[in-house]
């Protein structure tokens, strides 16, 4: 049989961190692929007006938002409690989009900003007023390609 000598002073291996690389690489891959970034965060209330002919937009990553509603209760202090326009994260007025536009169309390439889409989603109690604004500083804007954002509206049957 074997004898086990216990008064012998071993060593302990060093740790093989060979591997390490890999596996920080591939968590880093996995959570990148899992989480989804933030696009904007809404600071108005917006409930999207229903209807029965919708189309799917194309190329989003063609596509610059604009809300208009009023205020979340957090904002409604501060700005009231009257509809206004919010562009990216934070609240504008309508001489604000000229720049907004100009700046959205500065950071894509030239042939895309020709085919740059601005998107209303609008909360289905704002007034008019506002609107009309907006729609005549995206023509001063020479942004002319305007999608109103809604939700399906289901069919009687």
């Amino acid at each position: 049989m074997g004898k086990f000598n216990k008064d012998e002073d071993r060593e302990v291996p060093e740790l093989n961190t060979m591997s390490l690389p890999d596996l920080i690489f591939a968590f880093l891959f996995f959570i990148m692929m899992v989480t989804s970034i933030r696009e904007v965060t809404l600071m108005v209330q917006l409930q999207l007006p229903k209807a029965t002919e919708l189309v799917k937009l194309e190329k989003k990553s063609l596509a610059t938002y604009i809300y208009m509603g009023i205020p979340m209760d957090q904002y409604k202090s501060k700005y009231g409690s009257e509809a206004v326009i919010q562009l990216n994260d934070k609240f504008a007025t309508p001489s604000d989009i000229f720049d907004f536009i100009a700046q959205e169309k500065s950071s894509m390439s030239e042939a895309d900003a020709s085919f740059m889409t601005t998107i209303l989603k609008i909360d289905k109690d704002t007034k008019m007023g506002i609107v009309t604004e907006v729609k005549q500083k995206l023509r001063d804007a020479d942004a002319l390609k305007i999608f109103y954002s809604a939700t399906q509206e289901k069919k009687a049957e």
